[in-house]
């Protein structure tokens, strides 16, 4: 107890840097990333949806074909039209990977499960040599 009382700052330090830790897992989990090789197989396997979550100027310069497209900012009021894939995985796509959490946060609060993001987003999808598509 002395040493708790001399070092009140310290042991202060070590609780909330604990708590910032665990944070994350008592909120809702992290979300789960997947390489592009990953999600390759999920689409292919398992017939993931994918959902492209950037900006519609973003989207026209090429996407991953078959993928869906509902910007972060509407995503909100469009949920319903993603309802029927509840039971499906779904793989959420920006362009680095930041927009793609936020969504997946929003889809998880929603009751979908089964919803993971592209880590380093089409970037990552680009540096991989797969293929974009500009088609609707």
């Amino acid at each position: 107890m002395e040493f708790v009382q001399q070092n009140l700052i310290w042991v202060a330090l070590a609780l909330v840097s604990g708590g910032m830790l665990l944070w994350p897992m008592v909120a809702g989990g992290t979300v789960a990333r997947l390489t592009p090789a990953e999600a390759t197989l999920m689409m292919n396997r398992e017939d993931a949806l994918v959902l492209d979550v950037r900006e519609t100027g973003e989207w026209g310069s090429g996407h991953i074909p078959g993928a869906r497209h509902i910007t972060l900012a509407q995503l909100e009021k469009r949920l319903s039209e993603l309802d029927k894939f509840k039971e499906k995985p779904i793989i959420v796509v920006c362009a680095t990977g930041n927009r793609s959490s936020s969504a997946c946060g929003q889809l998880k609060k929603h009751g979908f499960d089964k919803v993971f993001s592209l880590g380093g987003g089409v970037s990552s999808w680009i540096e991989a040599n797969l293929p974009l598509t500009t088609k609707v």
